[in-house]
């Protein structure tokens, strides 16, 4: 049986059971272990249990339930309200201040935290309120925090980073110098877009009457709300990227920094416990869940090694002639569809064990790839009907704000993400220029 015709049978297979509503990691595994056993029989299930121990116990995947934990310790902080006073404060009285604000709050969410439904939530509950009531177009208010909240996959420390570097054998530390400048532009690219639609309508986005601004003794006594987060900015980052420590010991001194940074705000041992014990038990489902679909992809991946699939797909492309480019275009276009249907880990598991040594054989940089996945995830998490962001958005909007809404929101900041994207595949410096110069 042709090798091209098992892994078509085996998508297939994915998506029946993924529409009848089977976890994705039980999908994964039992379509690769049933294609084991019906192709090679039981002996080659032997090849399993090596890989799965050894990933398993690997160092790098230990960061996953670090980071997971600095971010629901974050949920009860209340940094979020202590920035965005300090940006109401400085930036209320500009054309689109409060908007523009709300986007460099969930770019330091996303350099602390690294999940995508920590930011858009926060600030859905903090900064939408704010921005409604000083008679900001819910578009753009909407618009600009789902944007904004997608920053997580991009900005470093990104979960789905690490889970994309450890099955692609990539150092984590040199993938996440790699999203810094393209997560820098692309944030950069919705600050323009908002000051700019506000200065040509007016109405869109106005500036805080001049009788609640703040004098600059008061602007200047709120900046000290951003020594917490970038004191757990440096801990993570900055250890990591002066060669101090590793991504996974990095992570550990973020946890224990953001234990201490509820521990001070608190002012209650008992509450810091109570918090503890909250944040660990949430970061022990999650870690499981993600845990549990890596076990398996090794299982699905197993099968397409043992077909020798990239090889074949990359004979089939000498073949026919086609131009590298277009075969990595039509790779992208397959990650942002997926994305609209799917969670970006399922698409991580059952694409980059093809993927990937296809994109090497044909001579592109498997660091840069996985930047460009990234930028799909953050567009596919955005596109309607089935953007998660979306539905993080529709839980937190007040009652008049219909998912029409929120689908129209969001169609602007679509097209920031691929114009970055396209940047990034135009300009690959952009990804690869830093990772060049740390020595990791």
């Amino acid at each position: 049986m042709s090798p091209v015709f098992v892994v078509a049978l085996m998508f297939l297979a994915v998506i029946v059971l993924f529409v009848i509503g089977t976890p994705v990691a039980f999908t994964l595994g039992v379509v690769g272990i049933g294609t084991l056993l019906i192709m090679n029989g039981p002996h080659f299930l032997l090849i399993l249990p090596p890989s799965i121990l050894e990933v398993m116990t690997s160092i790098i995947l230990l960061a996953i339930p670090l980071f997971i934990f600095i971010g629901c310790m974050l949920e009860k902080s209340g940094i979020a309200d202590e920035i965005f006073d300090m940006i109401y404060k400085w930036l209320g009285p500009v054309p689109g201040g409060l908007a523009i604000g709300t986007v460099f709050i969930c770019v330091v969410f996303a350099a602390m935290v690294g999940v995508v439904g920590a930011a858009t939530v926060t600030m859905g509950l903090i900064a939408l309120p704010a921005m409604l009531k000083r008679n900001y177009k819910s578009t753009l208010a909407v618009g600009c925090i789902s944007g904004g909240g997608a920053l997580g996959f991009l900005i470093p420390p990104s979960v789905t980073m690490i889970v994309y570097a450890s099955l692609s054998n990539l150092s984590i530390g040199k993938m996440f110098l790699a999203g810094v400048v393209p997560g820098l532009l692309l944030s950069s690219l919705f600050i323009i877009y908002i000051f700019v639609r506000s200065i040509i309508d007016p109405t869109l986005a106005p500036p805080i009457p001049k009788e609640e601004r703040a004098t600059w003794g008061e602007k200047f006594a709120a900046l000290k709300n951003l020594f917490m987060p970038f004191l757990l900015i440096f801990s993570v980052m900055g250890t990591i990227f002066s060669g101090m420590a590793t991504p996974t010991e990095s992570a550990a001194v973020g946890a224990l920094v953001s234990i201490i940074i509820v521990l001070i705000r608190d002012k209650s041992i008992s509450r810091t416990l109570k918090v503890i014990a909250q944040a660990a038990e949430k970061s022990a489902h999650l870690t499981s869940m993600v845990l549990w679909i890596i076990i398996g992809c090794l299982a699905f991946s197993a099968v397409v090694n043992t077909l020798g699939l990239p090889n074949i797909v990359k004979e089939f492309i000498d073949s026919m002639g086609l131009n590298p480019w277009v075969v990595l275009i039509a790779m992208q276009l397959s990650f942002f569809l997926l994305g609209m249907v799917m969670d970006d880990l399922p698409i991580i598991m059952i694409t980059v064990p093809i993927y990937v040594p296809i994109i090497t054989l044909l001579g592109f940089d498997p660091l840069w790839f996985g930047i460009l996945f990234i930028v799909n995830m953050q567009m596919a998490y955005l596109t309607p009907p089935f953007g998660f962001v979306l539905f993080y958005m529709k839980g937190v909007v007040p009652p008049q704000i219909s998912m029409g809404h929120i689908y129209r929101s969001v169609w602007p900041f679509i097209g920031l993400q691929a114009l970055c994207l396209i940047l990034i595949m135009l300009f690959p410096e952009l990804v690869l220029w830093l990772p060049s110069i740390a020595n990791m």
